[in-house]
């Protein structure tokens, strides 16, 4: 019996995703759990798969932006009748559900004018002009549309859009006779680069704003970071073959787990004005992707050995960078770890990652002459800012646990 595939909800809050491709054509056979299109969400792009095993009989929604609960595509036996099912899910889609392929259908007034009375009406066998569109007015269009057109100059705006709602699609703008606007070597000289934020960076944008709405302090320390550096030394040197090598960062994603579950009031979540303490420390480490800054978590840091980390973080940023998270991914996160050391920034402040309550920034690594037992002698050392929500934490709080985060980086055996 045919099924609906239906936009699945991945996660807490997604109302809307956006189909960027089919990665199965009408016709093909379909297995339970494989691959069937890319989904971008407001986090992530990732391949959703098949839900029952069968026949791909009909993709209702080609691309675009589609409701979470909408019916995208029919799954049945081969050559099973499903008109009755397709009606009822374009009936119960709307308009979004309808064929990306339906061709624009001109005005009845249009088709019978003289094509000598008008510019923009088409002549008997020729293509519909572009509905013309109020300057400025927002162009629907699907992101392989906008991509294909940035890459070829063209503007959106000359095409008509035969997707849903008038969207445009990469067929149109693959098919469309529009070429680049001419222009003067003044021009070319002061050329301006628009870049469509992607989900992902809107998301940053709306994450960042919010975050900047917290009462926030801000609390430094510098370690000295010898032994750090010497227990992930010794770490590898014991590495056997095919476990993942230790960074620094590894260690002390270690170490602040151990502090976070001391700490319970900075392990913590603000939601709805109320606090979340979590016994459990699910670090966040912030990664930098090609679609923007992500926040990929390691479930359970404090119960996890160092190496484990390491395989962990090893896999996470991997396919972060490769843009193959999911989004559980990148959920549950309690703390938030942000690291510029490996570009040489020595102190930086972090902005909130909410609804968590707290992030540390890590520099760099440096070299500073420090006093010891009165002598002036040179040491590695490592700066940390802890950036506090102060509806969550009061400053003593924060004091006490960076207190304890320094302790552990000076003396990491103080953390078992």
């Amino acid at each position: 019996m045919a099924t609906e595939v239906k936009l699945p909800r991945l996660g807490q809050g997604m109302e809307s995703g956006t189909i960027v491709r089919w990665l199965k054509t009408e016709g093909d056979a379909i297995a339970k759990g494989e691959p069937l299109y890319e989904l971008d969400t407001d986090k992530v792009t990732q391949e959703v798969e098949a839900e029952s095993d069968g026949v791909l009989l009909k993709i209702v929604v080609a691309d675009g932006e589609v409701d979470v609960g909408t019916t995208v595509g029919i799954i049945g036996a081969q050559d099973e009748d499903v008109a009755a099912l397709l009606a009822d899910a374009q009936a119960g889609n709307g308009a979004a559900a309808a064929p990306a392929q339906a061709e624009p259908t001109a005005a009845p007034e249009a088709a019978a004018a003289p094509a000598s009375t008008s510019p923009e009406v088409a002549a008997p066998g020729e293509e519909p002009a572009p509905a013309p569109r109020a300057e400025g007015e927002h162009v629907k269009a699907s992101p392989l549309a906008r991509r294909i057109a940035r890459e070829r100059g063209v503007e959106l705006a000359q095409i008509s859009g035969t997707g849903p709602e008038g969207r445009v699609i990469a067929e149109d703008v693959e098919q469309a006779d529009v070429r680049p606007a001419a222009t003067t070597p003044a021009a070319a000289r002061a050329e301006v680069e628009i870049v469509e934020l992607t989900s992902t960076r809107r998301t940053i944008a709306r994450r960042l704003t919010e975050a900047w709405q917290a009462p926030v302090f801000q609390l430094t320390v510098t370690a000295d970071a010898t032994e750090l550096v010497a227990t992930r030394e010794r770490m590898v040197e014991l590495l056997r073959e095919g476990e993942t090598k230790p960074t620094v960062s590894d260690v002390l994603t270690r170490l602040v787990a151990s502090a976070l579950v001391r700490h319970r009031p900075v392990n913590a979540n603000f939601v709805d004005g109320k606090l979340h303490r979590f016994s459990a420390a699910n670090v966040g480490l912030a990664v930098a992707a090609p679609s923007g800054l992500v926040v990929p978590v390691i479930r359970d840091a404090d119960r996890k050995s160092v190496l484990e980390i390491a395989a962990d973080r090893a896999d996470i940023v991997s396919r972060a960078r490769g843009g193959k998270l999911q989004l559980a991914d990148l959920e549950g996160g309690t703390f938030t770890i942000s690291n510029l050391g490996m570009y040489g920034i020595e102190q930086f402040v972090a902005v909130l990652n909410p609804p968590q309550v707290a992030i540390l920034a890590v520099g760099s690594i440096e070299d500073r002459p420090t006093a010891m037992d009165g002598d002036l002698v040179i040491v590695p050392t490592m700066t940390m800012t802890l950036t506090c929500d102060h509806r969550a934490i009061d400053g003593s709080e924060g004091a006490e646990f960076l207190r304890d985060v320094k302790a552990f980086v000076e003396i990491p055996a103080l953390a078992l």
